[in-house]
Order: C-alpha cells, then structure tokens, then sequence
C-alpha cells in the first residue's frame, strides 16, 4: 500500500486485509495482526480459548502465533507471520494445477492428523483458511477461532453436547444440520473433501450451493443442494442418522443424485476414489486423516519407484 497505515500496539503501518464475525486482520511488514473487535464471545467464537489452543500446538503446517497484546482500546490482539496467499485466491484465478493441489492437501491432512490425534477438531476447514506460503505452497492451516478443544472446550462445550453452528456455507458436515452434538474429528473430513472437489474441477466451483449463515433458510438450501447432488440418503446408508435429534428421513423429497465420474469429469480414478472417502454420510465410514496420509505417502512411492525403474531401464 502506498498510503500509511495505523499503528497498532508497537507495530507501525497497519493496512486492514480482512473481516470476520468477531475480528478484523491487519498486516504490517511481515506480520499479520488479528484484531478481536467483538467484546463478548459469540459462541463458538471464543478469543480466550483460542489462544489457549494456538499456544499448545506445534506443527510446522499449523499457522503459529507468535505474541498477544492488548491495543490502546483494550481490545486482544493475537500476532501471527504474515502469509501472503490462501488456497481461496488461487482458486479465485482459474483452475488449480494438480501440483498445488497436492501440495495444499498434503500439508492441510498432515495438520488434520495431529490435531484429530489430540482430539482436537478445527470446525471451519476451507479454502480461505489454508494460507500458502507461495503459489505452490507449502500450506498453513489457520484460524483456530471456533475450534473444540477436548480440554479446553469440555466446560462449555462437553463432548456430547458441542454448538451446531461451526464451519462455513457449502463446507458444512451433514451431521450438524440434523442435531447431531456428539459430532467428532470426522466433520473436518467431510469439509476438507469438499474443498478437494473444488479443487479438482476445472474451472473450480464448489460442490454444494449454499447461501451466508446469516440468511434466512441457509441451512435447508444447503440440505437440498447436498440432496440434490449426492443423493437423498436413507436409514441403510446412514445409520447414525436415525439417533440424531433431527432424523433426514421421510422429510424431503428424493433426490437419486449423481455420479462421481459426472460430478467430477477431469479427475483420476484415484482422486475420485479419495473423494467418495471422505464425502459420505455416515461419518464413522469417512476416511481418517491418518489413512488418507498413509495412502497419500504410498501413491508417492510407487510414483518415485515406477520413476526410478523407467530410468534404470533407460540407462540400460
């Protein structure tokens, strides 16, 4: 920016880059500051406990915070380094290649598998949430403002009884717009799997329509959209269901929803298959964090192997 900006604490030349519900992200020189304007929590949103979780991480793919203060208004500022891009603007500029796809989704299930190894699900895995270092990466996972935490979060939210309200328009898992509290790791799943098929599509567009949190009948356009796209499903493909609070059964019409190769034309089979893995329904049948590293990790062998031995062969 050409104009000066405000100072902020002891940093000079602030320039405002974001809003959210609760805060306001500004950045000076090569850090970005993360401005908490809402004084009283709005839950999930919760400051407090979100630097609580950011202070005990440690993974070189989760975003790092670096120092807290207070502002001149009293208000809490959380200080991070300042990443420059997000998958959310690449996707912005046209189809994403495969090589930045790997690399973004490489680093986001690494991250996945140590926060879901400690318990600890983010709630609002989407494309504007994954911070690139570059325009092939690596990647960071960010914002941690709605995240449970199975120790910091127990009071307010015990583990049978979490908020509803968590993630963002079309990256939102199926289980919490039918009243399922006890929801767990697996809701990250469902989000990440969507961002992979946007990824995936050429040009990108996202999987399911679905309109801002804040407009009136936002959750029920995004129940029929997924309805719509991957079928209306019933008490044999999702079990679970019948326990929540509010069932999906015998309440809209059926929908038989597409195919994987129709929704996604331009993928390999191997993609597709990952994808299927991870959106379904029944969340205990979704592909942990862990298995999808470990099946990410051996496609990469088998590519360096194969690679390896057309070059022996070559040489010979």
């Amino acid at each position: 920016p050409t104009s000066p900006g405000i100072p902020i604490g002891n940093y000079q030349n602030c320039h405002h880059i974001a809003s959210g519900l609760v805060a306001e992200v500004y950045q000076s020189k090569t850090v970005a500051l993360k401005v908490i304007t809402e004084t009283h929590n709005v839950e999930p949103h919760n400051p407090a406990r979100e630097v609580k979780i950011l202070s005990s991480l440690a993974h070189p793919r989760i975003i790092t915070l670096t120092e807290t203060f207070k502002d001149d208004e009293g208000r809490l500022v959380l200080v991070f380094p300042f990443i420059p891009l997000t998958l959310a603007k690449v996707i912005g500029v046209g189809a994403v290649p495969e090589e930045v796809t790997k690399n973004c989704f490489r680093d986001l299930f690494s991250a996945l598998v140590y926060l879901h190894a400690n318990g600890i699900i983010h709630r609002d895995i989407k494309p504007s949430n994954l911070l690139l270092a570059s325009k092939t990466g690596p990647a960071y996972l960010s914002d941690f403002g709605t995240t449970w935490h199975p120790k910091f979060s127990s009071t307010d939210e015990p583990p049978d009884h979490k908020v509803l309200e968590v993630g963002t328009t079309c990256y939102r898992a199926p289980e919490t717009l039918f009243g399922n509290r006890a929801y767990d790791t697996s809701l990250d799943m469902w989000a990440a799997g969507t961002m992979l098929v946007e990824c995936l599509r050429k040009p990108p567009s996202t999987l399911f329509e679905s309109r801002e949190t804040s407009e009136d009948g936002n959750q029920l356009g995004l129940i029929l959209s997924i309805f719509k796209t991957i079928g209306t499903p019933t008490e044999e493909i999702w079990p679970e269901a019948k326990n929540f609070s509010t069932p999906p059964f015998k309440w809209y019409q059926e929908f038989p929803g597409k195919s994987w190769e129709e929704l996604l034309p331009d993928a390999s089979e191997e993609a597709r298959d990952l994808v299927k893995k991870l959106v379904c329904f029944e969340s205990g049948k979704r592909a942990t964090a862990a298995e999808v590293c470990i099946t990410l990790a051996t496609k990469e062998r088998l590519l360096t192997m194969t690679f390896q031995s057309r070059r022996w062969r070559m040489s010979i």
